[in-house]
């Protein structure tokens, strides 16, 4: 699934396309997240932006479309085919399809603000990027939960826009087992910093690439190449070549280093 880096990379390039532009005609196949998207249409997008996993357009008349890219969804300007799940005419003439081949996105469109039909962004942590994502406060989250540390930053409580990918690399970065269970100030404070040093570089690359994910001029993301414990099971530590291990937290798998991450 797209995380933080991935769709930070979509929104950079999709702002400076959609921004001014109006959206003229409206087609969606029938999708059971997706949301009155037919209010959409005659409205004109302010800018793309984002918030955790989320890309948020503002529209003229106090309305955001709000996309989620799931775990196999793609946003392009080009021919639909069999896995396109919308189609956005604008008044340029241009056609901003959403493929999605599982089904998994999300396309919404809201009055600004209003998240109710959208419960897991309306409950999101900080960015982690941002001052709110402030390192005491993450500290006393940490300290104040009892359920495995990985799962928990997968809640998106904690802090937004961190999945599977970047919660292995940013443990394994801060020397935190996924399951530990009680992670001390001194841990989750090189874990915070960890989450911004993992985030920004993916970022600078463009995301991960592993299958599904492309930008919206077709590209892949170039960070796929430089993951240490993601998808790494069996392959030597870089701090200390012990083999990479990988267990099940949560029905997700997580892959870590039992030496360096001790619980």
């Amino acid at each position: 699934m797209p995380e933080l880096p991935e769709v930070e990379s979509v929104r950079r390039q999709l702002d400076p396309a959609l921004r001014g532009r109006q959206v003229v005609k409206v087609w969606t196949d029938v999708q059971r997240r997706f949301h009155q998207p037919e209010r959409l249409a005659g409205h004109t997008v302010i800018e793309v932006g984002r918030r955790g996993k989320f890309l948020i357009c503002p529209l003229d008349g106090g309305l955001e479309l709000v996309l989620h890219l799931g775990m196999t969804g793609v946003l392009h300007f080009g021919p639909a085919d069999a896995y396109t799940r919308a189609r956005l005419t604008l008044d340029d003439g241009r056609e901003l399809v959403f493929r999605d081949v599982r089904r998994f996105g999300c396309l919404a469109v809201v009055d600004a603000g209003m998240y109710q039909a959208l419960p897991t962004l309306a409950r999101l942590g900080p960015e982690p990027l941002s001052e709110a994502f402030d390192p005491e406060r993450f500290a006393r989250d940490l300290a104040a939960t009892r359920s495995p540390v990985k799962p928990y930053l997968l809640t998106q409580r904690p802090v937004a826009g961190v999945g599977n990918i970047y919660a292995d690399e940013a443990l394994w970065l801060a020397r935190v087992h996924p399951a530990s269970r009680r992670v001390g100030r001194r841990r989750a404070l090189a874990l915070h910093g960890a989450i911004r040093e993992i985030l920004e570089q993916a970022i600078a690359r463009e995301g991960t690439t592993i299958r599904d994910y492309r930008m919206v001029d077709g590209e892949s993301g170039q960070n796929a190449t430089f993951l240490i414990a993601y998808g790494q099971e069996g392959r030597p530590c870089p701090r200390c070549g012990t083999p990479m291990r990988k267990i099940t937290l949560g029905g997700r798998g997580s892959t870590f280093c039992p030496r360096c991450q001790r619980r």
